[in-house]
């Protein structure tokens, strides 16, 4: 059993496929990623659900179970056999869980989608790993949240608890080491522009000159595209726009006036501009050249960095200057503002100290 990645003739779109044991298809699980890609799902999301789909078949072949007859108490052995190490052995000694719960869980979403989607189209009668209850307490409640508190919402049975942990924020200085390490204009400006901005990476290189707007205004327009050629995706749906200092447009001048590929028929901002093995000069940069850069920087620097921790910097610094929530939401490009609340919203001793600084000294300004 093994995923397959193909592309479509005449178009250049990759298929993702988990291919059985006689390196034929499975036709399940090709229905339902074929519907993840008519819906807009992003190419990075169906390739990872394709692999844990395949981890679920395997699942199911060495269980000896057929995927319609599958129940809540044998998907929660799957839990199980996620977690153990060596499937078939046990063992007196504690064992390191082969994976981390978040990956767990992530599996344990593909599935229920999976069946929530066959049990639309008729294959099967479901799985029952729903439940409708009436919504939990939320740390965030919005202006009308009064209208909908007794509105049942869905949650699922099965879900294993994640330890909350902090990812750790670069400082200023860590940043500008970071970009001084870098050999290229483009590469010191991404770097800039993931700190400044907290861009997804995905809607950084998915970025054209029509996006950069220069002058009075200096913003940046995130806009949803699903034809760009390097396979990019801004993971949200809907456009929004980023304000930028005069500083990060500089940044933007100089790369293009000294290092940007001249004659050339893309629009794209971040570019291949030399070094031959890494994509044909004048074409757009993709995940695996900048996931190559941030591992090079990482062992130069010695400063552990990948591109989301430049997006939780940029956060975290903005929460700690006092931002509203809903602004950060819009900012950051959030559906929904409790996500921003739980993903980046972390007090360190630091932070408590200084909150606790300020209650001491409006207290003494009371007295």
């Amino acid at each position: 059993m093994k995923v397959q990645k193909g592309i479509l003739p005449d178009t250049d779109r990759q298929v993702w496929m988990v291919l059985d044991d006689d390196y034929l298809p499975i036709e399940p699980i090709q229905k339902y990623l074929h519907y993840l890609d008519s819906v807009g799902r992003s190419p990075n999301t169906i390739q990872t659900y394709t692999h844990n789909l395949k981890l679920f078949w395997e699942f199911l072949r060495d269980s000896k179970l057929n995927w319609l007859e599958i129940d809540l108490e044998q998907l929660s052995n799957f839990i199980h056999w996620l977690r153990n190490p060596n499937s078939g052995v046990l063992s007196v000694q504690p064992q390191v869980s082969k994976r981390c719960e978040k990956t767990i869980n992530h599996c344990l979403t593909t599935v229920c989608g999976f069946y929530e989607f066959q049990e639309r189209i008729g294959a099967t009668e479901g799985v029952g790993v729903y439940r409708y209850q009436l919504q939990p307490g939320r740390k965030y409640k919005s202006f009308l949240h009064h209208i909908s508190k007794g509105k049942e919402v869905k949650t699922r049975l099965l879900k294993i608890k994640e330890p909350k942990t902090f990812p750790g924020c670069l400082t200023p200085e860590q940043v500008n080491t970071l970009a001084e390490a870098c050999n290229t204009l483009r590469d010191k400006f991404l770097i800039r522009l993931l700190y400044e901005t907290g861009l997804r990476i995905g809607e950084a290189l998915g970025l054209r000159h029509e996006d950069m707007v220069t002058g009075k205004t200096n913003e940046i327009h995130v806009v949803p595209r699903l034809d760009n050629v390097n396979h990019v995706r801004a993971k949200s749906g809907t456009e929004r726009t980023v304000h930028v200092s005069k500083e990060l447009m500089q940044w933007y001048s100089a790369y293009l006036i000294d290092e940007y590929p001249e004659d050339i028929d893309c629009d794209f901002v971040f570019l291949v501009i030399k070094a031959p093995g890494k994509g044909e000069i004048g074409t757009p940069l993709a995940y695996k050249t900048v996931d190559s850069l941030f591992r090079r920087l990482s062992k130069k620097t010695g400063i552990n960095v990948n591109p989301h921790l430049l997006r939780h910097t940029h956060a975290t610094e903005l929460i700690r200057a006092g931002w509203d929530m809903s602004y950060l939401q819009k900012r950051l490009g959030h559906a929904d503002i409790q996500t921003t609340i739980n993903t980046y919203v972390h007090l360190s001793d630091e932070d408590m100290i200084e909150e606790y600084k300020k209650y001491l000294a409006q207290q003494k300004e009371l007295k």
